[in-house]
């Protein structure tokens, strides 16, 4: 999307302060558009951090009242924004709002919406760099929303008669700019310990005879990111992938409604429903029969089960069919993948790296993040299941071995908490309980 070209009349609200020592005079600047103009007001403010806590509340006010007059009324509902915007915390009542995300999404699910001259989409522009975080989690909030209507836009078949989604781009772009600008242009790294050395947690097992140095050994997590000014087809899935980067790194603060849109459009984006999602599921159980059976490990060298399965569902004379795998799903109380059930949204999109990467993440703490909901949870294992069949029809190996881990773990994330549910007794609550004596710790001096 080029701004030149779509005129759009979005930009950034900038900002300059200064802190110090002493409370000295800041200025503000304000850029606000009336009637296609652009007007800009300077007002004087001090380093005084009640007036500063004072102008976070007004500037959320303001934003969520400008929303208020460019959502369409709900009679269905009985939500009030202005009561949002009149609560003490405005930016945390909104997001924390189920109605005030539905009216939201209704809206901006319109066929007409996504357009460079979308007022929802310069709403979400301008908040976004406003540089007030609680505004900038709301906008991230809708990250799952807005990546999905616009994957699926652009990858539908009826994609040359849909309108402009230029407005779409310019939110994302808008994201992907600040992070461009906080990266400063520098690789994201992660360091990889060296293994040959003993640590906290583990001895090596060849021990060295004299002590060696360690070898320092990093690996890139994400490129330096290039400046972008329009999401063009080959830039677009590093542009959509930095924004769910920016949303996995605020995911502890999004609402449940939000991860489980996420794990909807995953799901939608892998294609479509078979068999296969649900293969890993069956080798894993039957691994499992046979240890028993055996006395071996999960992993055997020279078994057919390590394999898979022929192309008859044999594998070392175990046929595995898909009722058993249904039934191995209902064991663990797995949302079954039926569309009618998950209500699925978007369609099938090229799943690149760069996208797929930040949403294993997500999907890997709405699996296992203790705090989630059992819907999130339900709804991330489908996606996840789905994406690895995904990526065994593609061939993609990483894609396969990041989609199996999160399925083992969900697996015995869940078989724990039966277990955990199976032996714990409930309380008689005419029972006395004992007394628990106080813990001594001994702390040496």
């Amino acid at each position: 999307m080029d701004f030149s070209n779509h005129k759009m009349p979005y930009s950034p609200t900038s900002s300059s302060s200064s802190i110090s020592s002493t409370p000295r005079p800041t200025t503000t600047t304000a850029t606000t558009f009336a009637g296609g103009a652009t007007t800009t007001s300077t007002t004087a403010a001090t380093a005084d951090p009640m007036h500063s806590w004072w102008e976070s509340i007004s500037r959320a006010r303001s934003r969520i009242l400008a929303l208020n007059s460019l959502l369409p009324p709900d009679p269905s509902s009985s939500l009030s924004l202005s009561s949002l915007a009149d609560s003490d915390q405005p930016a945390l009542s909104f997001l924390s709002s189920l109605d005030a995300y539905s009216l939201f999404s209704s809206a901006i699910s319109a066929p007409s919406s996504g357009s460079g001259s979308d007022p929802l989409c310069q709403w979400l522009y301008e908040t976004y760099l406003s540089a007030d975080p609680h505004l900038r989690q709301i906008v991230l909030s809708f990250v799952p929303l807005l990546t999905g209507i616009y994957l699926s836009r652009i990858h539908s078949l009826e994609s040359t008669y849909a309108p402009s989604l230029a407005g779409f781009e310019a939110v994302l772009l808008a994201i992907y700019s600040t992070e461009v600008k906080s990266r400063a242009g520098k690789p994201v790294l992660a360091q990889i310990p060296d293994l040959s050395q003993p640590s906290l947690y583990h001895s090596p097992r060849n021990k060295q005879q004299r002590p060696t140095k360690p070898r320092p050994s990093v690996g890139v997590l994400s490129a330096p990111l290039e400046p972008q000014l329009a999401v063009k087809s080959t830039k677009r899935p590093i542009i959509v992938g930095v924004a769910l980067d920016c949303y996995f790194r605020q995911i502890s603060q999004m609402p449940s409604w939000s991860k489980v849109e996420l794990c909807k459009y995953a799901a939608a984006w892998a294609g479509q429903d078979c068999v296969c999602k649900n293969k890993f599921d069956a080798e894993e159980k039957s691994e499992k029969e046979y240890a028993n059976e055996n006395g071996a490990g999960y992993f055997l060298e020279g078994s057919n089960l390590s394999n898979g399965f022929d192309q008859n569902g044999h594998g070392n004379g175990v046929e595995i069919e898909h009722e058993e795998d249904v039934e191995r799903i209902r064991e663990l109380k797995i949302e079954r993948v039926d569309s009618g059930e998950l209500e699925l949204k978007g369609v099938r999109i090229p799943l690149a790296w760069e996208v797929l990467q930040p949403l294993l993440r997500i999907l890997g703490h709405c699996l296992l993040g203790p705090l989630c909901a059992q819907d999130v949870k339900d709804a991330a294992s489908v996606a996840v299941r789905r994406l690895y069949a995904r990526g065994s029809h593609d061939l993609l190996p990483q894609a396969i071995l990041a989609t199996q881990s999160l399925i083992r773990l969900d697996n015995r994330a869940r078989e724990s908490a039966q277990v955990a549910a199976a032996t714990s007794t409930p309380s008689n609550a005419t029972t006395p309980s004992k007394a628990k004596k106080p813990e001594v710790l001994l702390v040496s001096k």
